[in-house]
């Protein structure tokens, strides 16, 4: 009898054991929970999901695919983010599309439309293309990326490598707050505003869009650092950035940027430096040295020469020709600013107007 009280008990011990256990895991797991399972069957409830995310904004993604002279030249991703009684307007990347004759797109339902480029921009890698309105089903929601912290969720959505993996999504956070790298290119350096995630990001995701767990476009997936030693580095232009420039790259209009009319090269560029016989001050570490002065520009009529080195704009200090040229551009056409030079050991301040840009700088 004894044996048999024992043998109960331990039954009942193992049985509330399984109880508890199951209590604990679902309540401390917020990923996954038990539904019902009958040893065949098991349903299981994701709350840590961004399904309704995604269905969100995946119709209004494209796929898209430049060519010249009928060859595919390049391809990559886009979104639409606007739609009249006539066209659906979609953003891309501008390296995407550029130089192409011809574009079309794919829809997620696996449709091919002609479209058309209304406008682009190389230095902010941004363009515009439109379909006809019919063509639409999905208009994708815009957010602001400024209220993004730190650790938020993020995912994108596009075609990474091919056709064949349109549709892709992907998941990480915010890795870090905006912030500039430099982008080098055939045309030379320059810096560009991005927000980095760990998100995964591939040739073919360019254009594609970079959304919060609302679903809402924060982002346009742009490049990604790839080398050997660093992985999980990838970049987006902040929407704020991209929609500032929609209505003038829908009207096909240049986004005219202020220019000053100089050829440069950085401080710590030792080949040029010796070429041009110059040597500067040793307290000199930063900064762009002036190669070139155009005639009738602003440079000119300011007194720039060749051999001054500009060390501010504005107070703010500039460390290369890359963030000359993003703090410059910081400024409208019209505007009057100051520039700290060193000319010959001795510092000088300079003021000029800005005209629009036609040159280098």
């Amino acid at each position: 009898m004894r044996e048999k009280l024992i043998v109960f008990i331990i039954i009942v011990i193992a049985a509330l054991a399984g109880v508890f256990g199951t209590l604990y895991f679902t309540s401390n797991d917020n990923k996954v929970k038990i539904v019902n399972g009958d040893g065949k069957n098991v349903t299981i409830t994701e709350t840590n999901t961004i399904t309704d995310a995604v269905d969100k904004i995946y119709d209004a993604v494209i796929y898209v695919e430049s060519s010249r002279r009928g060859r595919a030249v390049s391809s990559g991703s886009g979104f639409i983010y606007k739609k009249d009684d006539k066209y659906g307007y979609a953003l891309t990347n501008y390296h995407v599309v550029e130089g192409a004759d011809a574009i079309k797109i794919a829809t997620m339902s696996g449709e091919k439309i002609d479209a058309e480029v209304l406008g682009g921009d190389s230095y902010a890698d941004l363009a515009v293309i439109r379909i006809d309105a019919d063509k639409v089903s999905t208009v994708a929601s815009i957010g602001d990326s400024t209220k993004l912290k730190i650790g938020d969720t993020v995912f994108t959505v596009g075609t990474p490598i091919d056709s064949q993996y349109m549709g892709t999504v992907t998941k990480g956070i915010l890795s870090n707050e905006a912030k500039t790298i430099t982008v080098s290119t055939e045309s030379g350096a320059y810096m560009m505003e991005v927000l980095q995630t760990d998100a995964s990001i591939n040739p073919g995701n360019s254009g594609g869009p970079l959304v919060n767990i609302n679903g809402e476009v924060i982002g346009i997936t742009s490049m990604k650092l790839v080398t050997s030693e660093i992985e999980g580095m990838g970049f987006a232009i902040p929407i704020e950035v991209a929609m500032s420039a929609t209505d003038k790259l829908e009207q096909g209009k240049e986004i005219e940027r202020p220019y000053i009319g100089i050829s440069m090269y950085d401080v710590n560029n030792v080949a040029m430096l010796y070429r041009n016989n110059l040597k500067l001050d040793d307290s000199i570490d930063e900064g762009v040295v002036v190669s070139e002065v155009e005639e009738d520009s602003p440079a000119s009529e300011a007194g720039l020469k060749e051999g001054d080195v500009i060390l501010k704009v504005d107070d703010e200090k500039v460390s290369t020709s890359a963030h000359f040229k993003y703090v410059l551009y910081k400024h409208n056409i019209g505007d009057t600013v100051k520039l700290q030079i060193n000319r010959d050991g001795k510092e000088q301040t300079k003021t000029l107007k800005l005209n629009k840009v036609m040159g280098n700088n």
